[in-house]
């Protein structure tokens, strides 16, 4: 039994991968381009992926292929119709970040409401020690108690974030990207709805072909100007450029996106390089799925999926 992770360095140097070693030998690759995809899966039984695609093209050339596991909840990175053709089946890791994401979206939110960079910058560049006072008003934020929260996708992240949203003193709704409002907890709303009523939007949604675009700058205009929205689901569910248009047009307070439609971001992004005032846009490198307990339970799990498909065929 072969097993070849092609992207490897994605989990992280200080979670150990030596749990693989069990099911027979292994190959770790740290990083993988797509056109060596192909080439480096050739002999495998069983290839795992966090990003590198595997398609038709990685599956054909696999030719002892078995399984085909992703280091992730989200599948698209596998053509998972080819491969269920050739009898191989694809397992994932669902729900294993769910208190990660759910926290990063909560900081967030508290950095953009409570303007948390500002005041560690004034202390830092010496505003503050220049300002003769000993507090600083001069950019008030507000409390989120009796604030409303609008959650987009109310699956594993999305019941988290509205349940540390509770916990804050915050009224929350959602809105279904099925259609069909599973959720009973808190009230399901129409898009528009939650967009116009919400002091803080999160994103915690799948992206697919009906969230692809979902919120663009005639929804954004939708919101409060002082509301803030924040996307640590999927780049490419808030239109890029559309942001960054709303924000230099005053549509809304701010925003804060953990995740985008090319990754790394780009240097000449207009997130980088078209936002008139930075401070109304914080961003991280796609971090909310990397807390060290996720991690670990995410090889855990990816341990298990092969040991139970060696034992069951499944």
């Amino acid at each position: 039994m072969k097993i070849v992770f092609l992207d490897a360095a994605t989990v992280g140097k200080d979670v150990s991968l030596d749990g693989l070693r069990q099911f027979g030998e292994t190959v770790f690759y740290d990083a993988t381009k797509q056109g060596e995809a192909a080439s480096r899966v050739a002999d495998c039984d069983i290839v795992i992926t966090n990003k590198v695609k595997v398609y038709r093209d990685e599956i054909d050339a696999a030719r002892n292929l078995k399984l085909i596991c992703v280091a992730a909840t989200g599948v698209n990175c596998v053509d998972v119709d080819y491969a269920a053709s050739k009898g191989i089946p694809v397992k994932n890791v669902p729900a294993y970040s769910t208190e990660s994401v759910a926290q990063v979206c909560f900081m967030h939110i508290l950095n953009m409401v409570g303007h948390g960079m500002y005041f560690n910058e004034i202390c830092h560049d010496g505003r503050y020690s220049r300002s003769g006072m000993f507090s600083d008003v001069l950019n008030p934020f507000w409390e989120l108690k009796g604030k409303k929260t609008g959650v987009i996708g109310m699956g594993n992240i999305g019941s988290r974030v509205a349940e540390l949203a509770t916990a804050f003193g915050m009224e929350v709704s959602y809105y279904s990207t099925s259609g069909t409002g599973h959720c009973r907890t808190y009230p399901c709303v129409s898009l528009e709805e939650l967009l116009g009523g919400s002091d803080v939007v999160s994103v915690n949604c799948p992206l697919n072909p009906k969230t692809k675009d979902l919120i663009t700058y005639a929804e954004l205009g939708r919101m409060k100007p002082g509301a803030y929205i924040v996307n640590c689901s999927r780049g490419g569910i808030i239109n890029e450029n559309d942001l960054v248009r709303a924000l230099n047009d005053g549509l809304i307070a701010g925003a804060a996106v953990d995740t985008f439609e090319t990754e790394p971001l780009p240097i000449d992004h207009p997130y980088i390089a078209g936002v008139k005032d930075p401070s109304k846009l914080i961003l991280s490198p796609h971090i909310g799925w990397t807390s060290i307990e996720a991690r670990i339970r995410l090889v855990e799990v990816l341990e298990e999926n092969i040991r139970t498909f060696l034992e069951s065929g499944k």
